[in-house]
């Protein structure tokens, strides 16, 4: 992977940080066209009280309002967790050219880990999987988050 994909991650993890900041769990997104930046998400599920409110969405919308249109062809979503089945449909939706996320969610993957909904010959659009960049900070980072609200049940 390129200093720029590793850059753009870096910068989901940044945003993945504020997420978690906010209670939510730590996902950050950023797409990109090239090497521009368009647009940067994370997750708000529960500050929002939205169950839409993932990262890659709240990216995805962001993207579509600011190139003025909902297809994103030639654009990478960088995210730090694997997107989930919901978010791996809006990727097709969008046309997302490349998907990189930093580490699998064998629990509810939409790219390749319990599905593999963005390969799907089905759909009239399949994206590019790159995954593992960054994986082990991103996946630490969800350890701890996890790990803290579970001790915080006790």
């Amino acid at each position: 992977m390129s200093t720029v994909d590793r850059d753009f991650m870096r910068k989901a993890l940044e945003l993945a940080a504020v997420a978690e900041r906010h209670g939510d769990v730590p996902v950050g997104a950023v797409i990109a066209v090239g090497a521009r930046m368009v647009a940067v998400g994370y997750n708000q599920k529960e500050a929002n009280h939205d169950p839409t409110a993932h990262a890659e969405m709240i990216a995805l919308r962001q993207a579509a309002a600011r190139t003025g249109g909902w297809r994103l062809s030639g654009a990478t979503l960088f995210v730090t967790k694997e997107p989930c089945l919901m978010c791996a449909a809006a990727c097709v939706a969008a046309r997302i050219e490349r998907l990189v996320y930093a580490c699998a969610d064998a629990k509810g993957g939409g790219a390749g880990s319990l599905y593999n909904l963005v390969a799907d010959s089905r759909l009239n659009h399949r994206v590019d999987v790159q995954e593992g960049l960054l994986e082990e900070e991103a996946a630490e980072m969800l350890r701890r988050f996890f790990r803290m609200r579970r001790n915080d049940e006790l």
